[in-house]
């Protein structure tokens, strides 16, 4: 039973693993190619590590595991069994081992691509190998050791490196062409198309396919159709090939031309074999002419023959005998020739000097060439001419070679500063330009100059071309300042002083002098020579430099009791009118008492105040019609009583004084300008001859009355009087500083022509300083011009030809020895005679007419003399009468005897009867050709006298007359031009003196003037906006016109098109002031009373309250004379005092106290502590109970009037130049002010007592000018580009010396002028096409195509327009391309006989193609291709053709191509795929075939249900007459047959593809299963159901045998059978 129950286990394993394998089958074949992927990788050997060198050791390297692509990978996916050795036994080596032996490396090879894998697609390059060879070598021979030598000391180098390469681009080949006709119209037959290539595989790229496409003609039919019973089924055609050699006449040829008419070896082709019978037959004519003239032998022609050979080929390739091929009885196998001859040069002439005699900073070496001569032409055929100059490098060491001249840049002097060429054209100050100052230009010339080494630095170098100066050119223009002597910035006048004697140290009289005063501001860019005055005096009576002041005073003590009489204490000091303390001494008189009498009021006494201070004098000076006074006034404290002392009356009460009694005359002290600085005796330096050192200048100091002449002098303070002399530099003498003359202009090396114009040469010096101070002037000459030596007139040469001679046959034994004709007839050649002489007809050499002549008439031509059965004719007519211009005239001959009636001669096209030509004719007339010239102005007047010499740069701008100058060279009348073409009457160009003209034609032209940007005049300054303290003050400017045609550009305009200017300005807050009055007497108010009193007058009441009033107005301080009542807005309205208060007079028994005094002054810190105080005396004491009120008040500071005071700044203003400036340095200001803590502006003299401020109220500044554009003057005209065509024209250009900006006047933007050249007509030969190949005599074989050489006439460019028109050869001798060579007139070309298989022709040139990545290529020359293809006539001649052929070569001018796939429309699950060029041209290859649509279209799944079908939308539909029935994923279930209407099954197919899911699922189906679970429509197959069925089934039985085998026995007998049936059933829900 045990064993039973292990037989079931061991069958459902075995049962179980073969499921899993049958399931797990796939996956790992699928794994096995991944693993397959991954391989070991070694390192390098490291270093042998051992105990001691000699012994052996142990090295190690890295391994590890990389996937086939290159990246590395975890070391499990590569197999452990193939696992390299990691470590190897190893024998160290010794240190000094090491340098015995080394590796040596190759350079790196080519990179060659890699094979890349199937899948792998290259996007922008590929990867490739370069390798090299590493060798170990040994250091002391250099031979080679075993590796493992080198290995021991170090690693060897890497015999393989990386590199990249493009992509692998493939063959493109165009689309075949259509078929081609039958090679035959019965029998078998080809046809064919081919196609060329567009570009050749590159990088590893796919070769090129076939290029033809060969089916027979009637490939419908099995069988091909056969040839009519009449018609033979093979062609034949005469074949010959090849000229042979030249031969002389005297020479026989070889023998007979027979025919061996064996086969190959194979059998197939027949080959053929020329066998020659040796005969020795001379002839002894062979027509050699002597020469008596000298060099004529030279030059001489022998005319010899050649041969040919003949053979019948039929159309299968096989020969046949002469007589089937049909031809003519012409000598087709010989013919006269001219016998070869070689080129003849002379020798080498000497080599000449090397063009390197001196040592450079280059390595570059030198060159020395030599030529020979040509002595004797190449005809025939014969070898051509040898190079006839030859160029080899020399002295290419330089270390024995002298250093080599450089040349440099030199510049001269700068020019004056000139501010004019900153001026726009409206500034009002070109009137007056001297007056100009600030920032201005300055230019200079520049030249080039040689230096030797031994040059000293303070030689001056002569100047020669300035092409030889390669090095940048020097700064010709900068800007420059020149100083303003009219700016004088002065301060305000400060207010007159008081009278003080001139001199208060020593005091003279009782007259003195009343001065204010005001000052320079000091700057540092400008002169003030002329500034004005800055001191002004009055006289005045009774000057006092000090006076006696009384500093304090103490309390009046009577006399005798409390009151009456008394006396008072007081201190005296003496102090200058300044306020500052000075001795006693210093003070007029003696010092007032210390005790003065003073009287205290008793009780009842009126008590007065004290007088106040005196009021400001109301006028400054006294006039006949005005003088000035000043008052004070005392109030009334208390009344007196009835019985006390009383008040006096008003008038007492106020005092009034004379003041400013001076007359108003102001005196001043005038300066004249200051003389020449003058040199002193003790001065001169460096002798007498240099005036350089310091000297003196003196002026005139007088005193003068305002608006009046000069007065004496002691009018004016002696104190005050300006110095009359100073010291002063004395300038220098500068003499003129001049190159020396340049070296004169080379002349013509060659010789002159006839009828040419003597040439000149020209040399010119340079003013490098301009004298200046009384130096040496500068010469008048710096330009010198004379005609050059007599030269040598060019030789004179032409060539003499002479009559032809008769026309040299083949000779008759030739003709019989080849098989020809007997008769002497056919084409032949004649000869003539060609000589060289010169002017007087005398002999010269050929070499001389090569060089001056040209090139040298034919010598040889081809004649035929007629056989007796050809065609005769008469002799040619005389040409016709001309009928005019334009038309033609004609000749006629006819034929005689047999030829009238033989056809062939009567054949017009083969033998014409009528010749005609052009009449001569002698009409012309002009044409206009291209466009007018710009309009051209003429040079300035000092251009033209003195032209643009070479070698200079003259900046011919800074001058005087920069702006007449500009002006006249930019607009104005000018001309403009036009050429014009000479024509005849056919059309053709001619010279243009045929026409008159000088070849072109010229009119009168305007250019516009260019107009600046225009503003207006500044307005004025507007008021101040403050008016105490700091403010601004504004100016505009406003536009007025645009610039226009490259006018200066306008300054930066607000939005109102104004251009505004902002400067500080400052009004002293002293300058309005509230001027007080006295107050009025205390008016006490009357008594209230309820009651209405008549014809009663109330008392004033003596004592009580009362108020007071006095009169305040706004006065403008400053007048001349008086002060200015104001409007009271001007003054602060803050500081205005009141009009009225509350008095107080006291009673009679009341105590009277005098007024507060002022408060004492509080600390600058403001502490918290600080206190201010204020007292007041007692002038009455009170009676009875009455007492006095407090004499003294203190009060915190920090409440009251503790504010801080600090200077304070105001913002820099615009920076302010010169009325004359227009740019450059200027100055800036701002204004300093005293502000208080709360903001406030206030006296400056507040914040003087913190001491002097320390910043800059003044500072200089630069308004940057504006930079105009600067330009050299127009160079002279070139040379006309072209010597003839409508193409030519003259240029002049000027440079740019300084480009436009900070606003300045553009550029031009003409720097280049052309104008055109006269219309002379080009003469060039043209090559014409080539001939098709065509065998003269033979139906196929060797030939020559040929092209023919025409003089044509064109207008510079041969292709045209207009096109080209022929003239007569003579035009065209002296063009160089006459001398092509015979080789490029003709070349070989073949006809190939029917059946033969051959190459066609080259194909054309592709289109230049560049490789490009993106678009964008990284190349400069591109590729070109072309092909020739295969062309097959018959099927037996198949093996035999060539191989296709193409080649290609570089271009320029390329363009990137890109290729993309293009298809058609579906038609029937079909569709067109080709590949597209980006310029439209389909191709074949270039598109990458992955990328390839699909052409024809299949659905997923197939349509395997019956009557169904792949739709055009890739779905499975129905036939007609069925329906489709979809499952729920959108896939056909079945088809039924439709029981109604067509269109109802439309309906149910659109609503089932509408619900038609996509099933991804499908994709990833197992594909190596052989059975499928699902079927086409997606459902599972019954199979499947089936299949789990009995898998569940067999589940339960395992599940039911484990349960009886693991069962116990007695469970077994004890359990109930029902239990056993409920297990049963619980395992089986279904039941």
């Amino acid at each position: 039973m045990a064993f039973e129950r292990h037989e079931i286990t061991f069958v459902f394993f075995l049962w179980g693993f073969l499921i899993y394998a049958a399931l797990m089958t796939p996956r790992l074949r699928a794994d096995a190619p991944k693993r397959s992927q991954y391989l070991w990788k070694t390192g390098v050997w490291g270093e042998c590590v051992a105990s001691d060198c000699g012994s052996i050791g142990l090295q190690s390297r890295l391994i590890w595991c990389i996937h086939s692509e290159g990246w590395s990978t975890h070391q499990s996916n590569c197999f452990p069994s193939e696992r390299p050795a990691q470590q190897q036994a190893c024998v160290k080596m010794c240190e000094w081992q090491k340098n015995l032996f080394e590796w040596r490396s190759s350079p790196w090879g080519p990179c060659s691509p890699t094979p890349l894998p199937p899948a792998y697609r290259c996007v922008t390059a590929q990867r490739g190998v370069q390798s090299r060879d590493v060798a170990c070598m040994k250091r002391s021979n250099g031979s080679a050791v075993r590796p493992h030598v080198c290995e021991a000391f170090s690693p060897p180098p890497e015999r393989e490196q990386a590199c990249l390469l493009p992509c692998p681009i493939d063959c493109v080949v165009s689309t075949f062409s259509h078929w081609s006709a039958c090679s035959r119209t019965c029998g078998s037959a080809l046809h064919q198309r081919i196609r060329h290539v567009l570009a050749t595989p590159l990088y590893g790229g796919a070769d090129c396919p076939s290029l033809t496409q060969t089916r027979p003609c009637n490939h419908d039919n099995a069988h091909p159709a056969l040839c009519p019973s009449d018609q033979q089924e093979y062609s034949y055609s005469l074949w010959v090939g090849p000229w042979s050699s030249c031969r002389l006449k005297g020479t026989a040829p070889v023998g007979k031309t027979t025919i061996d008419f064996s086969f190959g070896l194979d059998g197939n082709k027949a080959l053929y074999t020329i066998k020659r019978h040796t005969d020795s037959v001379h002839h002894k004519n062979h027509y050699h002419y002597d020469d008596k003239i000298g060099h004529k032998a030279q030059w001489e022609i022998t005319i010899g023959y050649q041969t040919r050979q003949l053979r019948c080929t039929r159309s299968d390739g096989k020969n046949a005998m002469l007589s089937l091929c049909d031809h003519d009885n012409s000598p087709v196998n010989f013919r006269s020739c001219v016998m070869p001859r070689n080129c003849t040069v002379s020798d080498w002439s000497p080599w000449s000097p090397c063009s390197k005699t001196c040592r450079t900073s280059g390595q570059s070496p030198g060159f020395r060439s030599r030529s020979r001569v040509l002595q004797r032409t190449a005809i025939g055929g014969g070898e051509p001419c040898p190079t006839l100059q030859e160029k080899t490098s020399c002295n290419i060491l330089e270390d024995k070679l002298p250093l080599c001249s450089r040349y440099e840049w030199r510049v001269t002097d700068w020019n004056p500063c000139q501010v004019t060429p900153l001026l726009s054209q409206q500034d009002h100050r070109h009137s007056n330009t001297s007056v100009l100052c600030g920032g201005g230009i300055q230019t200079r010339e520049a030249y080039c100059v040689r230096i030797h080494d031994n040059t000293a630095p303070s030689h001056i170098n002569r100047p020669v071309g300035r092409n030889l100066c390669t090095a940048p050119l020097p700064s010709l223009a900068q800007s420059c300042f020149v100083p303003c002597r009219k700016h004088c910035p002065l301060t305000p006048w400060s207010p007159w002083g008081p009278c003080l004697h001139d001199n208060c140290l020593e005091p003279q009289g009782r007259r003195g002098f009343r001065i204010r005063t005001r000052s320079i501001i000091e700057e540092s860019w400008m002169e003030s020579d002329s500034c004005p005055h800055i001191t002004e005096a009055m006289i005045c009576d009774d000057p006092i430099c000090a006076l006696w002041r009384v500093t304090s005073q103490g309390s009046c003590a009577p006399l005798n009791g409390s009151c009456g009489p008394g006396t008072q204490e007081q201190t005296v000091e003496c102090f200058s009118v300044t306020g500052e303390p000075v001795p006693s001494e210093r003070c007029p008189g003696d010092p007032p008492p210390a005790q003065q009498p003073c009287e205290r009021p008793c009780a009842g006494d009126c008590v007065l105040a004290d007088w106040g201070s005196w009021s400001p004098c109301s006028q400054s000076c006294s006039s006949k019609h005005s003088e000035g006074h000043q008052n004070r006034s005392r109030t009334v404290l208390a009344l007196p009583a009835a019985q006390g002392k009383p008040c006096p009356p008003a008038p007492e009460l106020e005092q009034w004084r004379p003041c400013g009694t001076q007359p108003c005359t102001v005196y001043y002290w005038h300066t004249s300008p200051w003389e020449p600085c003058m040199p002193g005796n003790s001065t001169s330096l460096m002798g007498n001859e240099s005036m350089c050192g310091t000297g003196l200048q003196m002026r005139q100091i007088t005193c003068r009355r305002a608006g009046n002449g000069h007065v004496v002098p002691k009018r004016c303070p002696e104190s005050s009087r300006p110095d009359s002399i100073r010291s002063c530099p004395v300038p220098c003498k500068i003499d003129c500083v001049i190159t020396p003359f340049s070296e004169w202009s080379h002349c013509p090396s060659s010789c002159l022509p006839v009828n040419g114009t003597t040439p000149v040469q020209s040399r010119h010096r340079i003013i490098i300083q301009r004298p200046a101070n009384g130096g040496q002037e500068c010469p008048d000459t710096l330009y010198e011009e004379r005609e050059c030596d007599p030269f040598p007139l060019c030789p004179t040469y032409r060539w003499q030809t002479y009559h032809w001679h008769q026309c040299v046959l083949v000779p008759d034994w030739v003709r019989q020895a080849v098989g020809g004709p007997s008769e002497a007839c056919g084409i032949g050649l004649e000869m003539r005679e060609v000589t060289c002489v010169g002017v007087d007809d005398s002999p010269a050499g050929m070499a001389d007419c090569v060089r001056w002549a040209g090139v040298m008439p034919i010598q040889v031509r081809e004649c035929r003399v007629p056989c007796r059965n050809e065609c005769t004719f008469t002799s040619w007519s005389r040409f016709t009468q001309c009928q005019g211009c334009g038309s033609w005239r004609t000749r006629t001959r006819s034929l005689i005897g047999r030829s009238k009636k033989r056809w062939r001669c009567q054949q017009e096209q083969l033998f014409p009867l009528l010749e005609k030509e052009a009449c001569p004719c002698a009409e012309f007339y002009s044409q206009p050709q291209g466009v007018w010239s710009p309009c051209l102005l003429p040079p300035a007047n000092n251009q033209a006298e003195h032209p643009l010499v070479q070698g200079v740069y003259n900046q011919g701008l800074a001058t005087e007359g920069w702006r007449t100058h500009r002006r006249k060279s930019e607009c104005g009348h000018g001309k403009r031009y036009r050429a014009l073409a000479c024509l005849d009457h056919q059309g053709r160009l001619v010279e243009p003196t045929h026409c008159n003209n000088p070849g072109y034609e010229e009119e009168v032209c305007q250019v516009s003037c260019s107009t600046d940007c225009r503003l207006s005049e500044w307005s004025d300054w507007s008021a101040c906006s403050a008016s105490c303290g700091g403010g601004i003050k504004v100016r505009s400017q406003w536009l007025r016109e645009k610039p226009f045609n490259g006018g200066q550009p306008c300054p930066k305009l607000n939005y109102k098109n104004q251009v505004s200017e902002v400067l500080p300005c400052y009004s002293d807050c002293s300058q309005y002031v509230w001027e007080l009055e006295s107050w009025s007497v205390c008016f006490i108010n009357p008594p209230n009373t309820n009651t209405t009193t008549t014809n009663t007058t109330p008392t004033q009441p003596a004592c009580g309250e009362g108020f007071r009033t006095r009169n305040i107005r706004c006065v403008k301080r400053g007048g001349q004379n008086q002060d200015e009542t104001v409007d009271d807005s001007l003054c602060d309205q803050e500081q205005q005092s009141i009009t009225a208060e509350t008095c107080l007079l006291r009673c009679s028994a009341h105590c009277v106290t005098s007024e507060w005094s002022q408060w004492t002054k509080c600390s600058a810190d403001c502490n918290d502590r600080d206190l201010r105080w204020r007292s007041r005396t007692v002038l009455r004491w009170p009676e009875g109970e009455h007492t006095c009120p407090d004499l003294n008040q203190t009060q915190s500071c920090v409440n009251t009037t503790c504010r801080k005071y600090s200077y304070v700044y105001s913002d820099w203003s615009s920076c302010q130049l010169s009325e004359y400036a227009v740019c450059g340095r200027g100055i800036k200001t701002r204004l300093l002010n005293c502000a208080r803590s709360d903001g406030k502006l206030v006296e400056l003299s507040v914040c003087q007592e913190l001491g002097p401020s320390r910043g800059k109220l003044t500072a200089p500044c630069e308004v940057g000018c504006p930079v105009n554009c600067l330009l050299t003057a127009w160079s002279t005209w070139s040379e006309c580009s072209r010597t003839c065509g409508s193409q030519s024209h003259m240029t002049r250009s000027r440079v740019v010396v300084q480009s436009a900006g900070e606003g300045g006047r553009p550029c031009p933007s003409q720097l280049s002028q052309t104008r055109p050249c006269p219309i002379r007509p080009c003469y060039s030969w043209r090559l014409g096409d080539w001939s098709s190949c065509r065998v003269e005599g033979a139906d196929c074989g060797e030939s020559v195509s040929r092209r023919e050489m025409s003089c044509m006439v064109h207008w510079g460019s041969l292709p045209g327009p207009p096109q080209p028109l022929p003239v007569e050869d003579k035009w065209c001798l002296g063009n160089p391309q006459s001398k092509v060579i015979e080789t490029e007139l003709q070349q070989p070309c073949t006809v190939p006989c029917p059946g033969e298989c051959h190459l066609t022709p080259w194909s054309p040139w592709s289109s230049c193609q560049l490789l490009c990545l993106d678009g964008r290529s990284f190349e400069t020359w591109g590729r070109q291709t072309r092909s020739r293809a295969i062309v097959t006539q018959v099927p037996e001649n198949q093996d035999t053709c060539p191989s296709q052929v193409y080649e290609t070569r570089p271009c320029q001018g390329g363009t990137c191509l890109s290729y993309r796939w293009m298809s058609g429309e579906w038609r029937q699950n079909h569709r067109l795929v080709w590949c597209q060029r980006s310029d439209g041209v389909n191709v074949t290859g270039g598109c990458v075939a992955q990328n390839r649509p699909s052409a024809v279209r299949q659905c997923h799944p197939p349509c395997a249900k019956p009557f169904s079908f792949c739709t055009q939308s890739g779905v499975c539909g129905c036939e007609k007459g069925f329906t489709e029935v979809m499952t729920s994923h959108g896939i056909l279930d079945y088809c039924t047959r439709s029981p109604g209407l067509d269109h109802k099954k439309a309906d149910v197919k659109t609503s089932a593809g509408r619900l038609r899911p996509e099933r991804a699922q499908n994709q990833n189906q197992p594909k190596d299963w052989t059975l499928q679970p699902l079927g086409a429509d997606g459902r599972v197959k019954l199979w499947v159901y089936g299949l789990m069925a009995a898998g569940f089934i067999l589940i339960l039985l395992l599940i039911v045998m484990t349960f009886l085998l693991c069962k116990n026995p007695q469970d077994n007998r004890s359990s109930s059978p029902q239990k056993a049936l409920t297990l049963a059933y619980d395992g089986d829900m279904d039941m």
